[in-house]
């Protein structure tokens, strides 16, 4: 199993496999023609209100991780997760992220949350 994470806006490699768009929000200034991404899974980013709420801001971080979670246990988010996790036995998979803090962000929570659910 290879799951990585890696900002949108970094330039796309033929090691990213499977890039798959983690945010709710289509990323400022990046075309969609340019972004090689093959799937955009927004159903399983944080949901509006949280994400307003986290602002990145890392002091918000661990309360931010707590609540994620619990959203993420919604039936829709659980197949979906699921879903990327069975992709993810078979190929390598890319989680995209915007935000530019590469340690606290939404990517780093579902890469964690998979990585548990694969049969790797």
């Amino acid at each position: 199993m290879a799951l990585y994470i890696k900002r949108v806006y970094d330039a796309p490699s033929e090691e990213d496999g499977r890039r798959i768009l983690v945010d709710r929000l289509w990323p400022r200034g990046l075309k969609r023609e340019s972004a090689h991404i093959h799937q955009w899974a927004k159903e399983i980013a944080p949901g509006s209100e949280l994400r307003r709420w986290f602002n990145h801001d890392p002091a918000r971080w661990t309360e931010f991780r707590k609540r994620y979670l619990l959203e993420l246990a919604s039936p829709e988010q659980e197949q979906a997760l699921d879903d990327i996790a069975a992709l993810a036995d078979r190929e390598t998979v890319t989680l995209l992220f915007a935000a530019k803090d590469v340690s606290h962000n939404n990517a780093v929570v579902l890469q964690q949350v998979i990585e548990r659910r694969t049969k790797s």
